[in-house]
């Protein structure tokens, strides 16, 4: 039985496909997105970015754009009001790209340099491509490496440890009879969700109101406050539908350029970018250089896990693409050290990016493990197995649920891996090569303290309040279905709204904590709902409301390893001749707790896959060094997997159940690309027997290998 089938008490909603609730509205065009809703009197700002790579502004020719027909105002660092650009806020402290316009300085090519607002996005858009912006320009460094001089060693990341040790490394190494000492790169990749980033920003009774498409209105809200020096009450953010966010709708350039253009002008207005400027503004994922270091018996048992990482973050703010974690929780060894460590360049500052350290971590150590096996002549899954954990193995804690292992078995059932001959190109298709590969993949259980409200309404239907984000992961459908089944009651009888700060602190959408953050919240809230209303009394004609906060529950939580977990596996076929990969099949098997809505988390998994794919295959952004700026960054230019390219991906999932855990719910939204191009690299090597290092496996470099192999 898969948790799918397995229901909780209640109406059976929890466990059950169901349609999106806001989907009618979305196919038919009445759901608005962030830049389509209608405002009075509204204006429109066009953000002017630098075109150097590092130096100061040291003129903006203004006079001439404001005589241009619709311009209202430029601002610049030299009129634009003054904002708190250094406060410490709920993730830390923000990307200083957001104390927009406070100096003259330019720290990377992209950076927002002014301003324009118009009476119709057209004419700013024009206004904004004529101002003339002066530089002082100075030398710049782009060139991303590990042996970069300035690189460093941060001592935490989000306020955890950056550098685990366990025994002693280098000791382990010498006495192992099988290593494998590899290094492992990923490029610069970027998330460009579907909707781009727009904002819109009025003062209304004294209040900064933001209509935005974002992943957490309160988280927002909060942001902007302290960076406005406002209280919370003074600030309201909505978001009711999102197109798309994977980590990179934050507090970004766009909404302060709104507020400080509407609080100059004292109207609306409204800021969107462009794909272009989504390039450079709000964040993406950094090239990773990692090297691998495993240890082991002749039979692959493991003595030694090394992970050293490196990635790239701005000269004005640190951020850790944390890869080196991935093996933390993964498997036994006598000897584990993991390190991340970064290099300051004059590039933007990366950020979170779906699955942020596990995509490109679990690239590096599962193709290691892969190397691993074949030279212990042992089958990979076997390998995995055999290193499988009975408590966590850096931390020593106990796991909450860990299913890795029925995953692979289920996995490899289904995907037929026992018919797999182990020797490398040795299977063919015509002109093609065939080859398989799998891979694990996992991905942290976390909660974040959150409030809910549930209304009992006196016509029997139920209103539930929380400032969740849908970003289009179908949040709003699994919380409707956890509020009916808390509440007892059928699913259309409750209405679920989201996404406004005035309904009070709850997470936002990230680190796949949502549904399980916020689910919690409302089964907490619905709960107490249904006790009160059990005591009978008709309800009041202003409702009946119950509140919950779940931050007591969280704390007094046993501590314990909780994990989701996964196996992925690939089909490839490869042209040695044109260098073409093409993938055939994929399967991913999950261990993911309680499955909310089968429909959405199917979907969600799925799309993972398939962004795993692109990511094995095909994205990667370049800079040029001379100028520091991107090349191709349009999504013309940079290149993604297609709907050609996608093959069959099946996803499903084993029962996963933590006795221990009163939610159940791990999260889907991130695993699903954890491990994919790692599964196909692996394939690519079974049916080449070259073993490919670096991403994308291109047709360039399929070729450049095919030729070294012959030679």
């Amino acid at each position: 039985m898969t948790t799918a089938t397995r229901a909780t008490a209640g109406t059976g909603a929890v466990g059950t496909g169901h349609t999106r609730v806001e989907g009618f509205d979305k196919v038919t065009g009445a759901a608005r997105f962030a830049a389509e809703l209608p405002f009075d009197e509204l204006a429109h700002g066009w953000l002017v970015l630098s075109t150097v790579a590092r130096g100061r502004v040291i003129g903006v020719d203004a006079e001439p754009v404001l005589r241009l027909p619709g311009v209202l105002a430029v601002l610049h660092h030299g009129n634009a009001p003054r904002v708190d650009a250094g406060y410490v806020g709920t993730l830390g402290p923000p990307d200083p790209v957001v104390g927009l316009f406070q100096d003259d300085r330019v720290p990377y090519a992209g950076w927002p340099v002014a301003l324009v607002v118009a009476e119709t996005s057209e004419q700013a858009r024009e206004a904004a491509e004529t101002l003339g912006v002066r530089y002082a320009e100075e030398p710049h460094d782009i060139a991303f490496h590990a042996g970069h001089a300035d690189a460093y060693t941060p001592q935490s990341v989000l306020g955890g440890p950056n550098e685990a040790v366990k025994g002693d490394l280098e000791a382990e190494l010498a006495a192992s009879a099988v290593v494998v000492d590899e290094r492992y790169t990923t490029p610069e990749e970027h998330h460009n969700p579907m909707e781009p980033h727009a904002a819109t920003a009025r003062w209304e009774g004294g209040r900064l109101e933001v209509v935005d498409s974002n992943q957490g209105s309160r988280w927002i809200a909060e942001e902007l406050a302290r960076l406005f020096s406002l209280d919370i009450g003074s600030v309201r953010v909505r978001s009711e539908h999102v197109g798309g966010a994977f980590g990179c709708k934050g507090l970004r350039p766009h909404q302060v350029a709104a507020a400080l253009a509407a609080t100059v002008l004292d109207r609306p207005v409204r800021v969107v970018l462009t794909r272009r400027q989504m390039f450079s503004v709000v964040g993406y994922r950094s090239a990773t250089s990692q090297r691998v270091r495993l240890g082991a018996d002749p039979d692959g048992r493991l003595r030694a896990l090394g992970h050293e990482g490196h990635s790239a973050t701005s000269t004005l703010s640190e951020f850790v693409e944390a890869s080196a974690a991935f093996g933390r929780v993964l498997y036994a060894a006598d000897a584990h050290h993991s390190v991340s460590r970064v290099v300051p360049l004059d590039v933007p500052t990366p950020t979170f990016m779906r699955a942020p350290g596990e995509a490109p971590g679990s690239f590096a150590l599962e193709c290691a493990l892969d190397e691993l096996a074949e030279k212990c002549g042992v089958d990979p899954i076997a390998l995995r197995a055999r290193n499988e954990p009975a408590v966590g193995p850096v931390s020593g804690l106990p796991f909450g649920s860990r299913n890795l292992v029925a995953c692979f078995r289920e996995g490899a059932r289904r995907f037929g891996w026992a018919e797999r001959d182990p020797r490398p190109g040795t299977r063919r298709d015509g002109r093609w090569l065939i080859g398989t590969g799998t891979a694990a993949a996992t991905f942290f259980v976390g909660a974040s303290p959150s409030t809910a409200a549930v209304t009992a309404e006196p016509d029997g239907t139920f209103t539930v309040r929380i400032t969740a984000a849908d970003v289009g992961t179908g949040a709003r459908t699994a919380l409707t279905q956890i509020a009916a089944d808390a509440l007892e009651v059928p699913l259309d009888r409750v209405r679920v709204r989201i996404a406004d700060s005035d309904f009070g602190p709850a997470w936002l959408a990230g680190g796949s904590m949502g549904t399980r953050s916020w689910g919690w919240a409302v089964s907490l809230a619905a709960r107490e709902l249904r006790e009160r209303l059990a005591l009978g009394g008709a309800v009041p004609p202003e409702g009946l409301t119950a509140r919950s906060d779940t931050s007591d529950v969280l704390a007094a939580l046993t501590k314990k390893e909780r994990h989701s977990y996964g196996a992925q596996f690939a089909e490839v076929a490869v042209d040695v001749t044109t260098g073409e990969v093409r993938v055939r099949r994929m399967l991913g098997m999950f261990a993911a707790g309680r499955i909310v809505n089968p429909l959405t988390a199917r979907s969600q998994l799925v799309g993972g896959m398939t962004w795993g794919l692109s990511m094995a295959l095909h994205e990667e952004a370049g800079r040029d060094a001379a100028s520091g700026t991107h090349v191709g960054a349009d999504l013309a230019g940079y290149h993604y997997a297609a709907h050609a390219d996608v093959p069959h991906i099946e996803a499903d999932w084993v029962e996963d159940v933590d006795e221990d855990d009163p939610v159940g719910i791990k999260g889907v939204g991130e695993i699903g690309i954890v491990g994919v191009a790692a599964a196909i690299a692996n394939a690519v090597w079974h049916a080449t027997g070259v073993r490919h290092r670096d991403l994308p496996i291109r047709p360039d470099r399929v070729l450049t290998a095919a030729g070294a192999g012959r030679a």
